[in-house]
């Protein structure tokens, strides 16, 4: 469906009045469709992480979540990432989180990778977002790019399937590839 009136840039007040069945995001006001649905793969990646970040996180100051949720990084940004982090609870509101999240997941897909890739990642960097990671689904590896003191992420250190990776900016996240890749529960009949 398109958006109710073409503008040249857009802002959060425009974006909650949009249809509640369609999913969008909003990158310096330029408002970018979610659809398609993301593939089984992506959403048993999604699971397997997000029931990682639970289990490490429980009990814990720091607090997980997932699309979509809106994440306001300001008036013409809002998006909404596959898994976030938040360590200040203050930025959690019942409608969405008000400001960067201190980790933030995006599993890639071929409709949203060259934005999660690009587009996100000066975004993120841009409002301070600590540790940014990319899931590759195909590759079976993970891409982490942590923010310096310049405020510029680094370079980014790559993850592959066998590997464990410990989160820099949580304390006692240890993230499994392996459990993040898994999906044992199908059989080989399953993949098509």
């Amino acid at each position: 469906m398109p958006l109710p009136q073409r503008k040249e840039k857009y802002t959060y007040q425009d974006y909650c009045q949009w249809p509640d069945d369609e999913r969008w995001e909003l990158i310096g006001g330029v408002a970018y469709n979610m659809t398609p649905a993301p593939s089984f793969r992506h959403q048993t990646i999604l699971i397997n992480l997000g029931a990682i970040f639970r289990v490490a996180l429980k009990g814990k100051t720091c607090v997980p979540g997932a699309a979509p949720t809106d994440v306001v990084l300001s008036e013409e940004d809002v998006v909404q990432p596959d898994l976030f982090i938040v360590c200040d609870r203050q930025k959690i509101t019942e409608k969405n989180i008000q400001g960067a999240p201190d980790v933030i997941v995006e599993i890639l897909s071929p409709s949203t990778s060259k934005k999660d890739r690009w587009d996100k990642r000066a975004l993120y960097e841009k409002f301070g977002v600590n540790e940014y990671l990319l899931v590759y689904p195909e590759g079976k590896y993970m891409e982490r790019f942590l923010l310096g003191e310049d405020g510029l992420f680094d370079h980014g250190q790559a993850f592959e399937e066998q590997d464990a990776l410990q989160l820099k900016t949580v304390a006692d996240v240890e993230i499994s590839l392996p459990d993040v890749f898994a999906m044992d529960f199908l059989d080989e009949s399953d993949h098509r």
